[in-house]
C-alpha cells in the first residue's frame, strides 16, 4: 500500500469508531437510566402526528418510566393546545402526558404573541418564559435528544 491509501484507510477506521461512539452514545441511558428526549412542535398541521409519535415512543420503550420527554411548542401549532378550541383528542392526549410526566413547555413569546396565558392552555402547561427556542437548546445542553418530526 501507498501512504495515501495506509493514511485514507486510517483516517476511515478513527472516523468509523468515532462514528460507533457517538451512536453507542445516542443509544446508552441518561444517569437516571432513561433516554431524554425533546419534540419540538411549531407547525399546526402536525400537532396529531407529533402527539401520536410521542405515544408510539412512550408505548415502545415499554411506558413513561423508562424515558423522559419534553414536549416544546411554539408558533402557530400552540393555538391547537387553547383550552376554548382545543380538540376532545388533543386535551385527552395533553391529559395523559401530563400524567405520564411528560413536560409540555409553551413558548412564552407565542403566549403573548397569541395574547394567552397558562390558563388559557391545556392542563398541565408550564412557560417557556425565555422562548421556545431557549427552552430546545436547555434541554439539549442537559443531554435531551432533539427530534422534530
Amino acid at each position: 500500500m501507498n501512504r495515501r491509501n495506509i493514511l485514507w484507510s486510517a483516517v476511515s477506521a478513527l472516523g468509523a469508531a468515532l462514528g460507533a461512539s457517538s451512536a453507542k452514545a445516542a443509544t446508552e441511558t441518561s444517569a437516571g437510566g432513561k433516554l431524554k428526549v425533546v419534540y419540538h412542535l411549531s407547525d399546526a398541521e402536525k400537532v396529531n402526528f407529533v402527539l401520536g409519535n410521542i405515544q408510539n415512543h412512550i408505548d415502545g420503550v415499554g411506558g413513561p418510566d423508562h424515558v423522559t420527554i419534553a414536549l416544546v411548542i411554539h408558533g402557530p401549532a400552540l393555538k391547537a393546545f387553547h383550552a376554548a378550541q382545543a380538540n376532545p383528542n388533543v386535551s385527552k392526549r395533553v391529559g395523559d402526558f401530563s400524567k405520564d410526566g411528560v413536560e409540555l413547555a409553551a413558548c412564552g413569546n407565542t403566549m403573548k404573541a397569541q395574547n394567552v396565558t397558562l390558563t388559557d392552555l391545556l392542563p398541565g402547561f408550564v412557560s417557556a418564559e425565555k422562548g421556545g427556542v431557549v427552552r430546545l437548546a436547555e434541554l439539549q445542553s442537559q443531554g435531551f435528544l432533539y427530534l422534530r418530526p
